[in-house]
């Protein structure tokens, strides 16, 4: 067990991460602050008042998880959809300040709040391997997709990664072994920025963006695994998160094993108000982790892994790779040659050369 986390004013029975919810629910706070949030309700959806009813049955729970518009096929794609999702994040940017840290706080108390009742729900209710019902609406395998259909030379590892998104069940069993091993502690939060200001792990979009890529909440893999222990967001060019050193963990090896250069700071005590977390100086970090035994650090590490090779990130460099193949798809040494020949013969080369490309 780790030393508690708290900060010195902090109140240890208010709010704590969603892991520590599961082990003990009895802690979590009731005090849950209502934030009307009537801007970009497209990629934020505050919660109720209050917690939610906690006789949900298994329908509805699975329901708090799945996006309204996951039945569209990515194919099924129309240019009007495109367009609202870029209106969407051109009408994030006109946001303030003060509705844009409402939006994070009330994406918060609804992230904490689904998964408290996840955990709290029981066996006979909750989803089995909930991560595989919820694979169409993730932003990652909308990518693989993608890219597998781009991939006419046979480029990409296609039977490995589909085998990979057939397993994902895997997902949820490394999860549900990791929150059996991690110790308690309360919510502890950093920022995380990244090369170019991008999203690579595909945290829920709030408020303005550097990039007009905007991420759903429950709109990617990472978002679905990294709720299990805790709560986070992006903004501008930075993620944000609240939760156990575990997610902190995970985003480190996850950026590490796609060499993507990354700096991660503690998270300003005053930086995301109306919600209690840790805001935690590097030697407490060092000791959150001394508290993780080796094996809870490899279940991370795999977890990572997997997520990292089925990232949007590594799709994007596969279909890279297609583009450059594109370009160099015929022998350019040969193909000089042959030019060099007709000009010394003082022949312009046409159309009709029948002098093969390949």
């Amino acid at each position: 067990m780790t030393e508690p986390t708290a900060k010195p004013n902090a109140h240890p029975n208010n709010q704590q991460g969603n892991a520590a919810s599961a082990k003990e629910p009895s802690k979590t706070s009731d005090n849950h602050t209502e934030i009307e949030n009537k801007d970009n309700q497209d990629l934020v959806e505050p919660s109720p008042k209050g917690h939610m009813t906690e006789t949900l049955d298994k329908a509805a729970l699975l329901a708090l998880f799945i996006l309204p518009d996951t039945e569209e096929h990515i194919t099924g794609q129309t240019s009007a959809e495109n367009t609202k999702v870029r209106e969407s994040a051109e009408s994030s940017t006109a946001l303030t300040e003060s509705s844009i840290a409402e939006q994070r706080v009330a994406l918060y108390h609804t992230q904490h709040e689904r998964t408290r009742l996840l955990y709290l729900a029981s066996a006979a209710i909750r989803p089995t391997y909930l991560v595989q019902t919820l694979k169409s609406q993730f932003a990652e395998y909308h990518q693989y997709l993608l890219a597998q259909q781009l991939d006419k030379r046979g480029l990409m590892d296609t039977d490995g990664l589909d085998r990979l998104w057939q397993q994902l069940h895997v997902v949820d069993d490394i999860i549900a072994d990791i929150v059996r091993h991690m110790p308690a502690q309360q919510p502890a939060g950093w920022q995380l920025t990244t090369q170019d200001g991008h999203n690579p792990l595909c945290f829920a979009t709030v408020g303005k963006l550097k990039h007009g890529k905007p991420i759903r909440d429950q709109g990617s893999l990472n978002s679905y695994v990294l709720g299990h222990f805790g709560v986070s967001s992006f903004t501008y060019d930075r993620g944000y998160y609240i939760g156990h050193v575990v997610g902190y963990l995970f985003s480190c090896y996850f950026c590490a094993h796609l060499s993507i250069s990354y700096g991660v700071s503690a998270l300003g005590q005053q930086v995301i108000a109306d919600y209690d977390y840790a805001s935690l100086e590097t030697p407490h970090m060092v000791r959150l982790l001394q508290g993780l035994d080796g094996y809870c650090k490899k279940r991370i590490y795999q977890l990572a892994v997997i997520c990292a090779r089925l990232s949007v990130f590594a799709s994007d460099k596969r279909i890279e790779r297609m583009l450059i193949a594109e370009v160099n798809d015929f022998d350019k040494k040969l193909q000089q040659q042959h030019l060099d020949v007709l000009l010394l013969q003082g022949l312009m080369p046409d159309s009709n050369d029948s002098t093969p490309l390949f």
